[in-house]
């Protein structure tokens, strides 16, 4: 979805794990034009996956491999025939929600695919360049507030006699844009553990033996080319199944919880900026569009779209997700020279007209 400029092109090889997912279909023709050699390895999970077969999106010239990262017989045949100059480490299991009923699952893949990654390249003495993490905006947790005072505060996580009470704000206190240089992580979920888990482990690897790091934190990524057969990858493209089938949304808690939707372009941008860009910093880095909506002003686009009826607030909630969210990206504007591209209701328009144009979708 992204493209490089022949100034970008820097030859060499790079290995992008979970790399024929959503994600990395969207880095991949630009990742074919600044590489000689484009290697992905990918389990091609069923949750994703459907028929299991290599995506179409995923750009002719990279290389499949299947299998699975936490597998350390994986690496050895991966890294058996190359050297990677730039790994970019996509791989991992994605749902904030699912990760509390299936920890294991996610740390397995999360925390140990990430250690046999980094064991196999030690084991080949094949170190890369650079290893580019996609990280996420889960591992702030509720990140930090500011009382009317001026004062700052890390209210943690939401109970469940709070939100039973549909206390959804934190008392005489206001959200923070999160930026990794200022805001504190405190994930609230074990997928957020996970995830800043695997950042403490690269990072601590990385150091040792020279290799540089680009860990870019990111929001709530949408855009053609997302699962939807999966439930956990977001509610962007559930709204939109729902309302084309005429059906009004369901907006958890009061609809005014606020998240930084980010359009798939942008996300490829980022993490290709990240793996071409001359010059890096050990901070991680937050991508996001650059301002925050609600939850309640996504689906009315939505439905505006489809001319469905009117989202309606349902009080509901769900354990592990935060009230609001959204980044700071001025780091990642100053090292990387990216910036992103797209607002919320061009976002939107290009989602669901590609929803639309898809053969088998179905109404939610």
């Amino acid at each position: 979805m992204t493209t490089t400029s022949a100034a970008s092109r820097q030859g060499g090889t790079v290995l992008v794990t979970g790399g024929a997912g959503f994600i990395g279909c969207a880095i991949s023709a630009a990742l074919v034009e600044a590489f000689d050699r484009v290697v992905v390895v990918d389990n091609l999970h069923p949750q994703i996956h459907a028929n299991g077969q290599r995506p179409d999106e995923l750009a002719a010239g990279a290389e499949l491999i299947i299998g699975d990262v936490a597998q350390a017989k994986t690496w050895d045949t991966v890294l058996a025939g190359l050297t990677p100059d730039v790994v970019i480490h996509l791989a991992a299991e994605t749902g904030t929600a699912q990760s509390l009923n299936e920890s294991t699952r996610h740390a397995h893949v999360n925390v140990v695919g990430t250690t046999q990654m980094l064991d196999g390249l030690s084991r080949h003495g094949k170190l890369p360049r650079r290893i580019v993490l996609s990280s996420s905006r889960a591992v702030y947790g509720e990140g930090a507030w500011t009382r009317t005072d001026g004062t700052v505060l890390y209210p943690g996580q939401r109970t469940s006699a709070t939100l039973d009470a549909q206390q959804w704000d934190f008392t005489d206190a206001r959200p923070l844009p999160m930026k990794a240089a200022n805001t504190f992580p405190a994930p609230v979920s074990v997928y957020g553990g996970t995830k800043l888990a695997q950042e403490h482990i690269i990072q601590a690897w990385a150091k040792s033996f020279g290799v540089e790091t680009v860990i870019l934190r990111l929001q709530n990524v949408y855009g053609p080319g997302q699962s939807l057969i999966n439930p956990y990858t977001g509610i962007m493209s559930l709204f939109c199944r729902m309302a084309m089938g005429q059906k009004s949304i369901p907006l958890y808690e009061d609809g005014e919880v606020r998240r930084d939707f980010i359009l798939i372009d942008d996300v490829a941008s980022a993490i290709v900026a990240g793996a071409l860009s001359p010059t890096v910093q050990d901070q991680p880095m937050d991508i996001g569009s650059g301002e925050f909506q609600t939850i309640g002003t996504a689906a009315e686009l939505i439905a505006k779209h489809y001319q469905a009826p009117a989202p309606h607030v349902t009080g509901q909630y769900r354990q592990g997700d935060v009230r609001h969210a959204w980044a700071d990206v001025s780091d990642a504007q100053r090292v990387l020279g990216w910036t992103p591209r797209y607002n919320l209701a061009q976002g939107i328009d290009i989602l669901a007209n590609w929803i639309d144009a898809q053969p088998d979708v179905q109404p939610a």
